[in-house]
């Protein structure tokens, strides 16, 4: 199999008149070429200078490896009562997707349940009620929340782990304490540079 490579390509549109653009239809044409290729993320700008861009990390980013297999996801478990700062250990290159699992040992009150990294950023909360021995599933994998494997809504972000170690506060309702599972596929850059 081929490696997948990006190649950004950058055009100037000059209009034959000076008034407002109402729409603007792009057709690729390629010449004397076998293989597959994708067309991803069109911009269209205004003005002289190129804005920056992010490609996808898809062709970019590999699950991390020992001896020549993938490694396994790694797990850490926990007891939390009222507010604790978490320390993750990520062994891989780059950040990885957190999958965090809360199961609350009382019912908590709508909003007390928060998870931020650091001193408090990418913070997310849980508006709803949470309670007692309930599945509170935060997935940075699949992008879900879920109570119980039923969506449920948050405000905020999904959690990753930073390269190294990372620091993940978990506050929940004054006084009350909750099991707390987090689970990452450690990550390496796998391509080539731009």
């Amino acid at each position: 199999m081929a490696k997948v490579k990006f190649i950004r390509l950058a055009e100037v549109i000059n209009k034959k008149q000076d008034k407002r653009v109402m729409s603007v239809s792009i057709k690729p044409t390629l010449y004397d070429c076998t293989g597959m290729i994708w067309f991803t993320d069109i911009q269209l700008q205004e003005g002289p200078v190129l804005n920056g861009y992010a490609p996808h990390t898809e062709s970019r980013l590999e699950k991390l490896k020992e001896d020549g297999s993938i490694k396994n996801p790694v797990w850490f478990n926990g007891v939390v009562r009222s507010e604790e700062t978490i320390i993750l250990f990520n062994v891989g290159e780059t950040s990885a997707g957190l999958d965090i699992h809360i199961y609350p040992k009382l019912s908590m009150s709508a909003g007390t349940v928060k998870l931020s990294q650091g001193i408090g950023g990418q913070q997310v909360s849980f508006p709803g009620t949470i309670g007692k021995d309930v599945d509170l599933a935060l997935l940075a994998s699949t992008r879900a929340c879920t109570k119980n494997g039923a969506n449920e809504p948050k405000e905020g972000f999904y959690q990753y782990s930073a390269a190294w170690d990372s620091k993940h506060k978990v506050t929940l309702e004054k006084g009350k304490s909750a099991r707390v599972l987090f689970t990452m596929q450690e990550m390496q850059d796998g391509g080539e540079p731009f």
